[in-house]
């Protein structure tokens, strides 16, 4: 049974365990990644695959990067700070409810 995802496109999250926050640009409803990507985690700390997988845009303190995460490691991020990766703005409007939401398009 697929769960229904916690989290929004636009919607800012940060990671539960490691110091790093992001911009959710796409949810796929299980797992999809390469099982090499899967077995680099240590089975100690592996997620489920039957669950929300997340693409960020994602930062920490040096760098920005995307990132995958499974949605039981994110939580929301209600700090109301804009997320500083190079690519938000090709994608996002950043709104007044701190939220960022898909531009649109002006036609073809």
């Amino acid at each position: 049974m697929l769960k229904t995802a916690k989290f929004n496109i636009g919607q800012v999250v940060r990671h539960r365990h490691f110091n790093f926050r992001g911009v959710v640009y796409d949810v796929d409803p299980t797992f999809s990644n390469t099982d090499e990507w899967y077995e680099s985690i240590p089975e100690e700390v592996r997620p489920h695959k039957d669950q929300p997988f997340y693409h960020l845009f994602a930062e920490n303190e040096d760098t920005a990067y995307e990132a995958y995460v499974s949605e039981q490691n994110l939580l929301a991020d209600e700090s109301q700070q804009p997320v500083a990766h190079p690519a938000i703005e090709q994608a996002f409007v950043r709104g007044s409810d701190g939220e960022y939401h898909l531009r649109t398009s002006l036609g073809h």
